[in-house]
């Protein structure tokens, strides 16, 4: 199961997945641009089922872990990606939705599928694997607003939190510190109003660039693969050295 996989690094993991022989469920919002991503999926050889739903709503999450087990038979991975976050004013002149709608996003949204997918895997027993998106702004402040900080922060503590509890049924969990990526969001920001360098972005980096979606899908594939059976409760950086230095 991949969230947020529309675009960006969902739509990468889901077309790397796919070429790997994976038996998909692809939940986000914009069902136009999710359908175009399954029919992609597809032609490479994936298996896909389409769950066109918001994870901050906890029916839509289940109802995407339901299209699992009836298509096909349970669910063995996730990879909890859905995530929204910008640059922005001052704590003091963020308006109290934006604060609403990140948390809500990145924190409830992770949240809502940890619960739905948590309880389909200890019903079913065989162990399973889940990676959450988080952030090098999981760990520091990057610059980025202030509530998308907190909430980074948040689904690593979630992440350890359920990794400490889940690991007696067979069942990892890890997360992923992103840095600067190449993805819709980061376009935005580039573009934005007051437009922001690329080299603002990376220069804390020691391989200073934007990372290609698909070079983070390939560590969310490893992670939900048997080749990391050792690692759970993990903070795995993907960020270009960015919290090294």
């Amino acid at each position: 199961m991949i969230t947020g996989a529309s675009s960006g690094i969902g739509a990468a993991a889901t077309r790397l997945f796919a070429a790997e022989g994976a038996r998909l469920v692809l939940m986000a919002r914009r069902e136009d641009r999710l359908r175009q991503v399954a029919e992609q999926a597809d032609e490479s050889g994936g298996r896909v089922a389409v769950a066109v739903g918001d994870v901050t709503r906890p029916g839509d999450v289940a109802r995407a872990v339901k299209v699992a087990e009836q298509e096909f038979g349970g669910l063995d991975a996730a990879f909890n990606n859905a995530g929204q976050g910008s640059l922005g004013p001052s704590l003091h002149e963020v308006d109290h939705v934006v604060f609403e709608q990140i948390m809500d996003v990145n924190v409830r949204g992770v949240w809502n599928c940890l619960h739905a997918q948590l309880r389909c895997m200890v019903e079913r027993g065989a162990g399973g694997a889940i990676v959450n998106t988080s952030s090098t702004a999981g760990l520091f402040a990057t610059g980025a607003i202030s509530p998308y900080v907190t909430a980074k922060h948040a689904v690593l503590g979630m992440t350890k939190a359920a990794a400490a509890e889940y690991g007696r049924h067979g069942i990892r969990i890890n997360a992923l510190v992103v840095g600067a990526t190449r993805t819709e969001m980061v376009q935005s920001v580039l573009d934005g109003p007051v437009p922001v360098a690329e080299s603002d972005l990376v220069h804390r980096a020691i391989q200073p660039r934007l990372a290609d979606p698909v070079e983070v899908a390939q560590t969310a594939a490893w992670l939900c693969s048997d080749r990391a059976s050792f690692i759970t409760g993990g903070a795995v950086p993907v960020d270009g050295g960015c919290t090294a230095v």
